[in-house]
């Protein structure tokens, strides 16, 4: 079944600044991108970052990318699956990435409003947060909404199908795989076209094609959808007509 092969998959790529297509979204990137060596130089002015987007449009690998970049032990990430020590303040991290703040629990929401306010004392030290709506609409505590409007927010607006077709290519790309054009315009008419979704059906594709010793190509897609009995859906095949992320 198709689930079985886009479980078993090697380790992708690691969420990077240089494999995210910025697409609308280059100030926010330019700037999450600047922010460890900006802080490394002295005090920031703007230092608390929230980002807000659908499901799929990108936050959490924004955040995995500014931890990933950082210098070694700078910046912390943590979520509604981290423990409450991860929310605490340290004076030798600067980078804190709390990522889905609509998906923590109220303790964290507690904790998460205490390392707001501790990062706003210590100025070389910054917070990147993320949600599904914009403060006003977030389903948080009233304090910490407060506090997660009083920076920078930017929406984390969604990619053109074109954009994500340019995406699907870059990952193959960092895979090895040499794409035929037709497979992503494919996906993107057929099937779910938020980027996590492509995502799991490239790696499947990969992992197939490496056990059929074939080309990535249309026909091999197809065989693969065929073996697991997955279908493309009428919902998925007209949402090319309403925006869907």
């Amino acid at each position: 079944m198709l689930r079985q092969l886009t479980l078993d998959l090697g380790t992708p790529p690691p969420s990077t600044f240089d494999n995210f297509l910025a697409g609308p979204n280059a100030e926010l990137v330019t700037r999450l991108r600047e922010l460890d060596s900006a802080l490394a130089a002295g005090p920031v002015a703007d230092r608390t970052f929230y980002v807000w987007g659908e499901a799929g449009s990108g936050r959490s690998h924004l955040l995995q990318a500014l931890v990933q970049e950082a210098a070694p032990g700078n910046a912390r990430y943590a979520g509604p699956l981290s423990g409450l020590d991860a929310f605490a303040f340290d004076p030798h991290v600067a980078l804190y990435a709390i990522d889905d703040c609509d998906r923590l629990s109220a303790a964290q929401q507690i904790a998460v409003f205490n390392l707001f306010n501790e990062v706003r004392a210590h100025p070389t030290s910054a917070l990147v947060a993320t949600g599904s709506a914009a403060p006003i609409a977030l389903d948080v505590r009233e304090d910490l909404r407060t506090r997660l409007g009083w920076g920078l927010v930017f929406h984390l607006a969604p990619l053109a199908d074109d954009a994500k077709a340019a995406v699907l290519k870059q990952a193959a790309h960092e895979r090895g795989i040499a794409l035929a054009d037709d497979v992503p315009a494919y996906l993107l008419t057929h099937f779910r076209r938020d980027m996590p979704s492509l995502m799991a059906l490239l790696d499947a594709l990969d992992r197939f094609s490496l056990e059929q010793k074939r080309a990535v190509t249309l026909p091999l897609l197809r065989t693969m959808l065929a073996e697991s009995g997955r279908q493309p859906t009428p919902s998925a095949a007209s949402s090319k007509m309403a925006p869907h992320d």
